[in-house]
């Protein structure tokens, strides 16, 4: 593809200024890397392990329920934490493996792994918040972050009737946005092969069996309280899910910009992935550990290539370089952010 943003002498050069002082002071060690890796898929894949044989323990109806919610939470972090890194091959050399990986990561939360990745790397990341260019723009018409677009009359009520409309997003997303994408051709679209489509039903059987027909067949729990159980660790998954993603684009302060009749978008590649972007703590080890990098946001737009384990000594160097070109990142906490990005749909919501 083509760029289609516009050319900016400054822009360029603090581009290129970054990434050298990044390639110059990042300390990297392949070994501390892997091991490092290594403790944390550990750690997340033995408490999504153990979340999960709970469901086959549990002998209290409550319980039941309560350790589903707990599965869909830490096997979401678990994702979060490993196949967004896989997506953009950072962990292993082979481009192969780091697929393979993320797609069986990906299968634990249902959602089918080729779509996203081809949306995610090759859409978002060209040009976040961009009207035609960004696929992560193409939500339902119940919520309006994008200035100029349509505006309809229940947006008024937007900020309100967001958190429960977010409640059921992954069920949408596993269920029907999935088989939509499959069955449609769009521009985002690839040639679809019988190995395409055997990986969608392979990845979706998959699914349904680990988290539906296996606790139907061997917990203790009736069919009602199996699919309640289901039914609750989605609503609470997605609500999690939803606000995270939306907070790393969509709150007061990050910006959509425009492209003209031929296309061109009116912002450099920098800025347009700077000012698109939210960071939340991204100094802090603990949060890039809990949300695997999401927590620093233009970081990882800005490098991609690198993992999000390198992501907080990243964003020191960014965040001095930015300052001392008078360019301020957007950067709000994890609830501050929920907050401004209520805060946006309810601004959103209002005639101009």
């Amino acid at each position: 593809m083509k760029d289609k943003h516009i050319y900016v002498a400054a822009d360029s050069r603090l581009l290129k200024a970054i990434y050298k002082r990044v390639d110059q002071e990042l300390i990297t060690d392949e070994h501390i890397f892997m091991r490092t890796i290594a403790a944390k898929f550990v750690v997340y894949f033995s408490l999504t392990l153990v979340a999960y044989l709970g469901l086959f323990k549990i002998i209290s109806p409550v319980g039941f329920v309560g350790c589903f919610m707990v599965y869909g939470f830490i096997s979401l972090l678990f994702a979060f934490n490993f196949s967004h890194d896989f997506s953009h091959n950072t962990i292993f050399k082979s481009k192969r493996l780091n697929h393979i990986c993320f797609v069986a990561i990906y299968t634990v939360v249902g959602a089918h792994a080729e779509a996203w990745k081809l949306r995610h790397v090759n859409s978002h990341h060209y040009a976040p918040n961009v009207e035609d260019y960004d696929s992560d723009l193409k939500i339902s018409k119940l919520i309006r972050v994008v200035p100029d677009s349509k505006l309809y009359w229940f947006h008024a009520y937007q900020h309100l009737y967001a958190p429960l409309a977010y409640t059921f997003y992954s069920l949408f997303w596993i269920f029907i946005k999935d088989f939509v994408i499959l069955f449609s051709n769009d521009s985002y679209a690839i040639k679809k092969s019988f190995k395409y489509y055997l990986s969608f039903a392979l990845q979706k059987v998959a699914y349904i069996s680990l988290l539906l027909v296996l606790p139907l067949l061997f917990s203790a729990q009736s069919w009602y309280i199996v699919m309640f159980g289901f039914l609750m660790m989605h609503l609470s998954q997605s609500l999690f899910l939803l606000f995270t993603f939306f907070m790393t684009h969509h709150v007061e302060e990050t910006q959509y910009p425009k492209t003209d009749a031929k296309g061109y978008i009116n912002t450099s590649w920098l800025m347009n992935q700077i000012k698109s972007s939210n960071d939340m703590h991204p100094f802090s080890t603990t949060a890039n550990f809990i949300l695997g990098g999401f927590n620093n946001h233009i970081a990882h737009h800005l490098f991609p290539h690198y993992h999000h384990i390198y992501y907080p000594q990243i964003s020191e160097i960014l965040y001095e370089m930015l300052n001392e070109s008078e360019i301020k990142p957007n950067c709000t906490s994890y609830f501050g952010g929920i907050k401004s990005h209520l805060r946006l749909l309810k601004r959103m919501g209002e005639a101009a």
